[in-house]
Protein backbone atom coordinates (compact mmCIF):
# COMPACT_ATOMS: atom_id res chain seq x y z
CA UNK A 1 0.00 0.00 0.00
CA UNK A 2 1.48 3.96 -1.16
CA UNK A 3 0.66 5.68 2.00
CA UNK A 4 1.28 9.50 1.78
CA UNK A 5 2.32 11.42 5.04
CA UNK A 6 1.91 14.71 6.29
CA UNK A 7 5.34 16.50 7.76
CA UNK A 8 4.39 19.93 8.39
CA UNK A 9 1.71 22.14 8.69
CA UNK A 10 0.41 23.42 5.41
CA UNK A 11 -1.99 26.43 4.60
CA UNK A 12 -3.92 27.89 2.20
CA UNK A 13 -6.88 30.64 2.12
CA UNK A 14 -9.97 31.36 -0.22
CA UNK A 15 -12.19 34.27 -0.53
CA UNK A 16 -16.13 33.83 -1.49
CA UNK A 17 -18.13 36.65 -1.54
CA UNK A 18 -16.19 38.65 1.46
CA UNK A 19 -16.16 35.47 3.39
CA UNK A 20 -12.86 33.71 4.07
CA UNK A 21 -11.82 30.06 4.04
CA UNK A 22 -8.82 28.81 5.50
CA UNK A 23 -8.14 25.43 4.71
CA UNK A 24 -4.87 23.23 6.87
CA UNK A 25 -3.27 19.80 6.21
CA UNK A 26 -1.69 18.89 9.85
CA UNK A 27 0.12 15.66 10.75
CA UNK A 28 -2.07 13.83 12.89
CA UNK A 29 0.33 14.18 15.85
CA UNK A 30 -0.31 17.51 15.71
CA UNK A 31 -3.82 17.55 14.99
CA UNK A 32 -5.26 18.80 18.57
CA UNK A 33 -2.51 21.48 18.72
CA UNK A 34 -3.21 22.94 15.91
CA UNK A 35 -7.20 22.77 16.07
CA UNK A 36 -6.73 24.31 19.53
CA UNK A 37 -4.46 27.11 18.56
CA UNK A 38 -6.97 27.43 15.44
CA UNK A 39 -9.68 28.16 17.49
CA UNK A 40 -8.30 30.56 20.18
CA UNK A 41 -7.33 32.38 16.64
CA UNK A 42 -10.31 32.65 15.40
CA UNK A 43 -12.77 33.35 18.09
CA UNK A 44 -15.33 35.11 15.60
CA UNK A 45 -15.41 31.74 13.00
CA UNK A 46 -18.68 30.79 12.40
CA UNK A 47 -17.40 27.21 11.89
CA UNK A 48 -14.32 24.92 12.24
CA UNK A 49 -14.49 21.87 10.26
CA UNK A 50 -12.54 19.44 10.12
CA UNK A 51 -11.46 15.77 9.02
CA UNK A 52 -8.63 13.22 9.47
CA UNK A 53 -7.79 10.29 8.23
CA UNK A 54 -4.78 7.75 9.93
CA UNK A 55 -3.84 4.41 10.16
CA UNK A 56 -4.30 3.20 14.01
CA UNK A 57 -1.71 0.59 15.58
CA UNK A 58 -3.85 -1.98 13.71
CA UNK A 59 -2.68 -0.61 10.67
CA UNK A 60 -6.39 0.19 10.06
CA UNK A 61 -7.78 3.15 8.31
CA UNK A 62 -9.50 5.70 10.94
CA UNK A 63 -11.43 8.44 9.77
CA UNK A 64 -13.37 11.13 11.28
CA UNK A 65 -14.50 14.47 10.46
CA UNK A 66 -17.57 17.05 11.72
CA UNK A 67 -19.94 19.67 9.76
CA UNK A 68 -19.48 22.08 13.11
CA UNK A 69 -22.78 23.11 12.43
CA UNK A 70 -23.22 23.07 8.66
CA UNK A 71 -25.79 21.16 6.91
CA UNK A 72 -25.13 17.80 7.48
CA UNK A 73 -22.66 16.16 5.13
CA UNK A 74 -21.72 19.37 3.27
CA UNK A 75 -18.34 20.17 4.82
CA UNK A 76 -16.52 17.31 7.13
CA UNK A 77 -17.08 14.47 4.75
CA UNK A 78 -16.59 16.18 1.81
CA UNK A 79 -13.00 17.22 3.00
CA UNK A 80 -11.66 13.25 3.44
CA UNK A 81 -11.36 13.76 -0.54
Amino acid sequence: MNLFTIDRVYEASYEIKRSEFLSFLVPIERFDEVYDRLKKEHKKANHIVWAKRFLNEFDQIVENSTDDGEPKGTSGVPSLN
